[in-house]
């Protein structure tokens, strides 16, 4: 036995042995490969430094969504989508970063023309596409040719490409300008075939976040508010859209049968059409195109063969670091809230209570810093988290720093919440805002288990003991969240009485959970001035008694461990071989991608109390 036993152990000590060997080993070749790639990337730094060609073209290709802000990214994930060649699943350009290159093309003469390269924008929303328009236009007056060049425009591409000067469009393309619309899921009937038990505590008439677990379809109240400011956005980027082109507003197609008809003139020729309704200024094939920008800027050894210069190339020679020079200057500094407002500390990307707070402490607690810009992307999230972040603006202006609030695409529920007691607000015309209201809901499963043979039993001290998603919620707890909504509510209507002088009653009048956009909102008192981020930074210089100030972004700071990561795998990014992966195309799972997407985020809430003041309907489609 003891033989049996000693041979055993010799297997076991033998296996052990080979598999922590291959650990080593493996962990051992991804630090070569690693350090291979730093070498490989410092060499290569060295032997092709990136160049603005002379007489070229500025390509802006435009890919994802422009936000004020990205998500963060772990740079190991990072590292390897560079690495394997494969794009991040939702791609995001800064606004500021894509006004900045053509600013500076504006006034580069090595710059003859700009090339809008749009076919992988999705958009982000009508305040950014407009700030981009905008820059265009002020690009144009250098007289230098801006170029829309495309198979296809979508709607949001469309927006940008109509400043061109020049709209081309492939004879086998196609535009199609399809309005907005917010049409949700709705799954009541889902859940109560799988017997969850769905407990829904709100206030306000039109706080119709959380309908998609409540009905089977839009209440009379949400499609009466949504109908009304999404009229209202589709008729701003009619107006915008027709400026650009310096066409009739009649040229936008309201009804299927008007679409029809004009389509039976075309013999149902999409491009042409397309020409007929002045859409694009020619048909023109991938050849015809490049031919015309050779004449203009000459060829080049590239796959488009055209002498250009690409987006991310022109940006990274601007964005090139060098050293700062530290001034006397008195700062505004810009804090950015982007994405659902959630307890705690998080990325950027999402709004933290604690991490958010801390940027506005940052700001305070910085004494060249006179002024802060408050720049709102949210539709919003945790009432507490909010509540964390509207004290830490308080606390700004106690120490003599006004907040002027800059409102994006959304700033809506949680994200007014947060913006109210601001010094002065600004908004888009197409900002989102508004949608003053409060819910709690929490879901429970004792039915469900007990369909499938699962049962809970015990005991406790008192009768709230024990509580969990198992269990069925008792009617006396439901009253008390329905009275800590109704409080939150309360709370809500008095922090927008405050902060925008406003009676409590015609607060509650406008409140009710209705979401406003920003022309309306104007009317309403809800905001000072329509205007860009820009006019509210000058308006927070007016504010301060500034006339000379440097203006900066706070953002947090990285710890020693994420500095050494950040920078290993910068170094590392250019490495490894390249390989692209599919991904479907499947207009099927893009559609559960976004089914699943929406109802995701339910599931990061996180109010402590189950208590949340968020737009859901501010999403449009």
């Amino acid at each position: 036995m003891a033989g049996k036993g000693n041979w055993t152990k010799s297997l076991f000590t033998g296996i052990w042995t080979v598999l922590n060997f291959s650990r080593k080993l493996f962990f051992n070749l991804i630090f070569l490969v690693f350090f291979i790639g730093i070498i490989v990337a410092i060499s290569s730094q060295d032997n092709e430094q990136l160049t603005v060609n002379n007489d070229s073209a500025l390509m802006l290709t435009l890919k994802g969504n422009l936000v004020i802000e990205k998500v963060s990214v772990d740079p190991f994930e990072q590292f390897l989508q560079e690495a394997l060649g494969s794009e991040p699943e939702d791609p995001e350009i800064l606004v500021r970063d894509v006004v900045k290159v053509i600013e500076n093309a504006k006034q580069d003469r090595r710059i003859k023309a700009l090339v809008l390269d749009l076919h992988q924008l999705n958009g982000g929303g009508l305040d950014k596409l407009r700030t981009v328009a905008k820059a265009i236009d002020d690009f144009k007056t250098s007289e230098k040719p801006v170029y829309a060049i495309g198979n296809y425009y979508t709607q949001n591409q469309y927006y940008l490409a109509s400043h061109a000067d020049h709209i081309y469009l492939n004879p086998m393309g196609s535009v199609l300008l399809d309005g907005y619309g917010r049409y949700g899921v709705y799954i009541k009937e889902l859940l109560e075939k799988l017997k969850v038990t769905t407990h829904i505590f709100r206030v306000g008439t039109y706080k119709s976040a959380v309908e998609p677990v409540m009905r089977n379809d839009m209440s009379e109240a949400s499609k009466e508010a949504e109908k009304k400011w999404l009229e209202a956005y589709w008729l701003q980027y009619k107006e915008d859209v027709a400026n650009a082109r310096g066409i009739s507003m009649d040229n936008f197609d309201e009804t299927l049968e008007a679409l029809v008809a004009k389509f039976e003139q075309v013999d149902g020729d999409f491009a042409q059409y397309a020409v007929e309704n002045k859409w694009v200024d020619a048909l023109k094939t991938r050849e015809d195109v490049r031919q015309e920008l050779v004449e203009l800027v000459g060829e080049d050894d590239n796959p488009m063969g055209v002498n250009i210069t690409s987006f991310d190339t022109y940006l990274s020679v601007i964005n090139a670091p060098v050293p700062s020079i530290p001034n006397d200057l008195d700062k505004i500094a810009v804090v950015v809230a982007k994405g659902s407002i959630i307890d705690g500390t998080q990325q950027a990307g999402t709004i933290g209570g604690d991490s958010t707070a801390r940027l506005l402490r940052k700001a305070r607690l910085n004494d060249d810093v006179k002024a802060v810009v408050f720049q709102i992307d949210s539709p919003g999230g945790s009432a507490s988290a909010s509540e964390v972040i509207r004290q830490e603006v308080l606390e700004l202006q106690k120490a003599g720093k006004p907040v002027v609030v800059s409102m994006s695409t959304y700033a809506a529920s949680g994200g007014y919440w947060i913006a109210a007691g601001a010094d002065r607000i600004f908004a888009s015309p197409s900002t989102i805002t508004g949608s003053i209201g409060v819910f709690g809901m929490f879901m429970t499963y004792e039915k469900s288990l007990s369909h499938l043979g699962v049962h809970t039993d015990g005991v406790g001290t008192t009768e709230m003991a024990g509580f969990s998603a198992l269990r069925p919620l008792p009617d006396q707890f439901g009253q008390i969240i329905q009275y800590s909504v109704e409080n939150t509510y309360s709370k809500f209507l008095n922090i927008v009485s405050n902060g925008r002088d406003l009676n409590i009653d015609a607060v509650d009048e406008i409140a009710q959970g209705r979401v406003w956009i920003g022309t309306d909102a104007l009317e309403l008192g809800l905001v000072d001035e329509l205007g860009s981020l820009d006019d509210a930074i000058a308006s927070a210089a007016e504010i301060a008694e500034l006339e000379n100030y440097d203006t900066f972004y706070v953002t947090r700071d990285l710890s020693p461990q994420e500095l050494f990561w950040k920078e290993f795998f910068g170094q590392a990014f250019a490495v490894v071989g390249k390989w692209q992966f599919a991904q479907s195309n499947s207009a099927l799972i893009g559609e559960v991608k976004r089914v699943i997407k929406e109802f995701d985020s339910f599931a990061q809430l996180n109010d402590p109390m189950g208590t949340y003041v968020l737009c859901l309907p501010c999403n449009i489609n």
